[in-house]
């Protein structure tokens, strides 16, 4: 099955602006995340619109592609990019995988994994997910959480802590219930990324500001696919901080 990974990645962002360039250990987070994600995909672009990010991924000897600046959402800056590499190369792509470039912690395996799970047919759309072991991410306003059917497809995703457990006080939620955070990493078919890029932004999307619950209010299935590693997602100084605490020089 043949994948190919795209990274979109910005620089205006509003909480950390430049936030692809920050040093950690000696190199940019967009490297860390672009080496990391080449060690399981032969074909690895970073989409950017902003010629400062383009030059750093060159500078060590990665692929990017400059995106038009007026994407709202990651998944939208892929498809442009995905039209322009496929039209490029000519290549035949069966999994597109949009890999966030604020996760330099990202375990490669789990990249193996999404591609995997469109071994099923069904598939159409796959994402990352995480149990929660620790209460601070219970209390940290960057992360996004989800719920699950038994098959393991997506029922809701929220900023807010999903599930509520009823008469239990919060600093006990993790004795009583199970959370998964959402990693924001996703892999989709080809004509499912189309598909959703000509849906209308829902409602849903519009309250929480995240753009997967487009798909799920259109009826469609997100399969999550289980990881068990803690990767996270730098959206702050201090979630950069605790990266560069955590991972080795």
């Amino acid at each position: 099955m043949n994948a190919i990974g795209i990274i979109p990645a910005r620089f205006a962002s509003t909480r950390l602006p430049g936030k692809p360039l920050e040093d950690i250990h000696g190199k940019p987070m967009i490297q860390w995340v672009y080496e990391r994600a080449s060690t399981r995909l032969e074909s690895v672009y970073v989409a950017t619109d902003d010629e400062r990010i383009r030059s750093a991924v060159h500078s060590f000897g990665g692929k990017a592609i400059m995106t038009r600046p007026d994407h709202v959402n990651g998944s939208s800056r892929c498809w442009e990019a995905f039209q322009e590499i496929s039209a490029d190369t000519g290549e035949h792509f069966d999994v597109v995988l949009n890999i966030q470039g604020d996760e330099p912690m990202i375990e490669p395996e789990l990249l193996s994994g999404l591609v995997a799970s469109f071994e099923n047919k069904e598939v159409e759309m796959a994402t990352l997910v995480s149990p929660v072991r620790d209460n601070r991410d219970l209390l940290n306003e960057s992360e996004a959480f989800v719920v699950m059917d038994k098959h393991q497809n997506a029922l809701y995703f929220s900023r807010s802590v999903i599930p509520f457990v009823k008469e239990v006080k919060r600093s006990n939620w993790l004795e009583s219930a199970r959370f998964h955070r959402h990693l924001g990493l996703y892999a989709y078919a080809p004509h499912a990324l189309k598909a959703f890029q000509e849906m209308e932004v829902s409602a849903l999307e519009i309250a929480e500001g995240l753009e997967q619950n487009r798909w799920l209010e259109n009826g469609r299935k997100i399969r999550c696919v289980l990881a068990e590693s803690q990767s996270i997602p730098v959206d702050t100084l201090i979630d950069l901080q605790r990266v560069r605490e955590l991972m080795p020089e």
